[in-house]
């Protein structure tokens, strides 16, 4: 059977890695969080003291980092599981700056393209259908409505029993899809041949419906 490589790119908080983990459990795909991987960076240098300004710091620290999923698709950082640490907000408020690094970029990119060889992937984050597949045979534009997402972003904290107030969860999006969508290297924008899903409106069953048929159209 054909695979394919499904790239799913849009703004944060609008549930790309849910609709990706579907996508992937459906077609039998490799998912890969590469958000999560930006997210594991981030960690590694705040624990390290490392700071974005510091490019020769950055770029020895990126040498001894080493990502990798687990099979129930936590994020593993040098080994050890760190899926719940990244999801904080002292991550989520900083993963922004340090994926806007170009020595970070390229190293992450290099990763996730080298995963992507065999194909029988879905893969989401920022800059997946323009730099790192640009050749995707599926490429989704996810958006919503910024309130819509914010207001989801709040109750996922939530339900981890995270403390953070909805107006910080607004600015932190706002903050990180300026910085997403100006920083110079591999800016978050749609692909030309993307097919964008507003998911404002939709469920997440009547969202996978309509990427699965975009997935088969595509030769999944």
């Amino acid at each position: 059977m054909k695979k394919i490589i499904i790239a799913i790119d849009g703004y944060s908080s609008c549930g790309k890695s849910t609709l990706a983990k579907s996508l992937a459990a459906r077609f039998g795909y490799t998912y890969i969080d590469s958000g999560a991987m930006y997210r594991a960076v981030t960690l590694y240098l705040l624990n390290q003291g490392v700071k974005v300004e510091e490019s020769l710091s950055v770029s020895e620290a990126l040498k001894a980092i080493n990502i990798r999923f687990a099979p129930n698709n936590h994020t593993l950082l040098n080994g050890e599981d760190v899926e719940q640490e990244i999801r904080q907000m002292a991550v989520s408020n900083y993963v922004s700056e340090v994926a806007a690094v170009p020595e970070v970029r390229r190293a992450m990119v290099s990763q996730q393209q080298q995963m992507g060889a065999e194909k029988g992937l879905v893969m989401d984050g920022r800059d997946i259908g323009t730099v790192v597949f640009p050749k995707a045979e599926l490429k989704i534009f996810l958006t919503a409505d910024p309130d819509i997402r914010a207001k989801r972003r709040y109750e996922e904290l939530l339900h981890k029993r995270q403390d953070a107030s909805l107006q910080e969860v607004k600015a932190n999006l706002a903050h990180r899809d300026h910085i997403d969508s100006t920083r110079e290297d591999s800016p978050l924008r749609k692909a030309a041949d993307a097919i964008i899903i507003d998911n404002t409106l939709l469920n997440r069953e009547e969202q996978l419906e309509r990427a699965i048929f975009l997935a088969q159209q595509a030769g999944a």
